[in-house]
C-alpha cells in the first residue's frame, strides 16, 4: 500500500527551531501535502511561507517514516533540513494556533512527535558542526 505523503521542513532560525501548534494541541513542523506535479522539496517552500511566512531553500531529507494522523489513517512523513533565506517577518497563518521557536532545551515537555523530536535533533546536530 503506497501511503499519502506529507513533508515536514526543520527551519532554525538564530538557535531556535520554529514549531506551529496545530487544533490537537500539539505541536508541529511547517509542512503539508504536496500539489499535483510538486516536488516534495517545493511543497516545503511553499508549506513554510504559506504556514509561517518565512523563505527557505531546502538542503537535505533527514528521514521518513509512516505517521498515524489518526487511528488507522497513516501518512508517510518527509522530513528536510532547511537552510532560511528570510525569517524577517514571520507571521501565523490560519491554520495553526500558534507559531513559536524554541530552543533545544525547551522542547522536552511539548506535545511533539517523536520523529519530529528526532529529526529536529539531527538538523540541530548539523547546524553546530
Amino acid at each position: 500500500m503506497t501511503l499519502p505523503v506529507s513533508v515536514k521542513g526543520v527551519v532554525i532560525v538564530d538557535g531556535r527551531v520554529l514549531l506551529l501548534r496545530n487544533e490537537r494541541d500539539e505541536w508541529d513542523l511547517p509542512g503539508g501535502r504536496p500539489d499535483a506535479g510538486e516536488t516534495y522539496e517545493a511543497a516545503v517552500v511553499r508549506e513554510a511561507r504559506e504556514e509561517a511566512n518565512i523563505e527557505v531553500t531546502v538542503l537535505d531529507c533527514l528521514d521518513d517514516w509512516p505517521y498515524e494522523v489518526l487511528p488507522g489513517r497513516f501518512v508517510r512523513i518527509l522530513a528536510y533540513g532547511c537552510r532560511v533565506i528570510d525569517a524577517a517577518r514571520t507571521a501565523l497563518s490560519h491554520e495553526h494556533l500558534e507559531l513559536r521557536f524554541f530552543a533545544p532545551d525547551e522542547l522536552d515537555g511539548l506535545r511533539l512527535h517523536d520523529g519530529y523530536r528526532r529529526v529536529i535533533d539531527r538538523w540541530f546536530a548539523r547546524a553546530t558542526r
